[in-house]
């Protein structure tokens, strides 16, 4: 493979749009934390977003470190089975990034410090010790997701009641994501020795309860209306999130790959809503 391939599988590995997308939500956080304010708190945000951008890349990187024998049945195509870039640049390539990641981390307030400390701990110690015990891998990546809102708020020194409320459902969406994931990877993770819920106790039971999670994360994405933490822009905007949300679940009882595809845009979708909810209630 060429220098350039390489490169290219480096970049790969840290799944950009993903982690621009967690970008993206530690400023929501912060938005949602502080309003307009938060612009005037440009070099905390700026130093929130770029850590966990590099976080999240980092993660994604070092989980296909540990990934790399069941991503030859999973996704052949991903660059270490391909053979794009060697297991060992990757695992330099992503400490590097964490530690990056983590010198930015130290700028910031005490509680959003302390955040990334247990985050990156968390993604690097994702695959070897949790991933493979049923739901507790699950779990961390649901708490991992929603975290991102908590830090961009912590960033600007203020975790209050609306960006809890969004971490909770940002949680509960990527949980149940995550589980239909498990389903779509069952025979790899298998091959792999792994211990994730779908082989645990089976297939249709852990899509059971990942609609069940996809259920109540539908029922309870109107509260932020309804209690006053966003205006109407915010309901508005959730509806074609949640309509999306049901369709992808109907979707995952057939083809698990596809629909934990399209829930993924519903989040995107409820990111959007819930910049326009906190801006309806600055108008």
């Amino acid at each position: 493979m060429s220098h350039a391939d390489r490169v290219q599988g480096l970049f790969e590995l840290t799944r950009p749009g993903n982690a621009i997308a967690a970008g993206v939500l530690s400023f929501i956080g912060a938005f949602v934390a502080e309003g307009t304010a938060v612009f005037s708190n440009s070099g905390a945000i700026g130093a929130a977003i770029v850590t966990t951008i590099l976080a999240t890349g980092a993660g994604m990187a070092i989980n296909d470190y540990f990934d790399r024998d069941i991503d030859r049945i999973n996704d052949p195509e991903r660059p270490i089975p391909r053979g794009a870039v060697a297991p060992r640049t990757v695992l330099i390539f992503s400490l590097i990034l964490f530690a990056i990641a983590g010198a930015l981390a130290l700028l910031l307030s005490r509680l959003a410090t302390a955040i990334a400390v247990v985050n990156l701990v968390a993604l690097i110690m994702y695959t070897e010790l949790f991933k493979g015990l049923p739901g507790v891998g699950n779990l961390l990546v649901s708490y991992l997701g929603g975290s991102t809102f908590l830090f961009g708020a912590a960033a600007v020194s203020q975790v209050n009641t609306p960006v809890f409320v969004l971490f909770l459902l940002a949680a509960l969406s990527t949980f149940a994501r995550e589980l239909i994931k498990d389903i779509e990877d069952i025979e790899g993770d298998r091959e792999g020795g792994m211990k994730t819920l779908p082989i645990t106790i089976g297939y249709r039971p852990s899509l059971l309860i990942a609609l069940v999670v996809l259920l109540i994360a539908v029922l309870a994405s109107p509260i932020p209306y309804l209690i006053g933490i966003f205006g109407i822009a915010y309901l508005v905007l959730v509806t074609p999130a949640i309509l999306v949300t049901i369709y992808a679940g109907y979707l995952s009882v057939d083809d698990p790959s596809v629909g934990q595809s399209i829930l993924k845009y519903a989040m995107y979708i409820s990111a959007v809503a819930f910049i326009g909810g906190r801006i309806s209630l600055l108008l």
